[in-house]
């Protein structure tokens, strides 16, 4: 019976020792490293050039971690992400879920248990440490937010895109903020916002997400 192709993994981190110590437990655990990145950027080229099965991000090496996430997510889908980070701010593990990675693993995880993290990726599964898990569920379940509930039917006026940006609005989030959370420029969200009131027909930012917040118009 012939073994199957060994699976291909671009690391990204800017310490050389660390991505030693990587690669050498992926290798043991038959994964074949087909690159090395030491910044945001290097990973996105190199992955694009070498078309891995996935790629591990470090959160906050130059170049930002998750805007590589995003980049990757959008030029090649079929690559696995995973980010490998000392983080555990609720902010990173929430914007690396949005940019596309499908595990989020802590750097102080054995490194002898990676192969597994990244077979189980591979395989469908998510990879996030319990402990990280618990305060996703707690993200969706924590009552009192501003955001939205029910879609009121007025919300069908609008794409998926400008809902996404009014939400993080009635979050309270700042526009430079919102910007950064969706990767996008300042200049683009105040260009969906302009048109969320102009097809809601308010006068301001407030009076949109009043709007979009009543559920009598459900």
């Amino acid at each position: 019976m012939v073994s199957p192709e060994p699976r291909r993994v671009v690391i990204a981190d800017d310490h050389p020792q660390l991505r030693q110590q990587i690669r050498a437990a992926l290798e043991a655990g038959d994964f074949e490293v087909c690159a090395e990145a030491a910044s945001g950027p290097e990973a996105v080229r190199l992955v694009q050039e070498h078309e891995p099965d996935v790629v591990l991000l470090d959160v906050h090496m130059p170049g930002n971690g998750i805007r590589a996430a995003a980049e990757i997510a959008q030029l090649r889908p079929e690559v696995a992400i995973v980010m490998l980070t000392v983080s555990r701010d609720d902010s990173d593990l929430f914007d690396s879920l949005r940019a596309g990675a499908s595990g989020y693993l802590l750097k102080d995880t054995d490194p002898v248990r990676l192969p597994a993290a990244l077979r189980g990726v591979l395989s469908g599964e998510a990879a996030i440490p319990r402990s990280l898990v618990a305060r996703i569920l707690n993200e969706f379940r924590t009552p009192g937010r501003p955001r939205f509930g029910r879609r009121p039917k007025v919300a069908a006026r609008l794409t998926s895109r400008e809902w996404e940006v009014m939400e993080l609005l009635a979050d309270g989030l700042s526009t430079d903020e919102v910007a950064r959370r969706l990767f996008l420029s300042p200049t683009t969200v105040r260009v969906h916002i302009s048109s969320v009131l102009r097809k809601l027909r308010v006068k301001d930012r407030q009076a949109a997400i009043d709007l979009l917040s009543d559920d009598d118009l459900s």
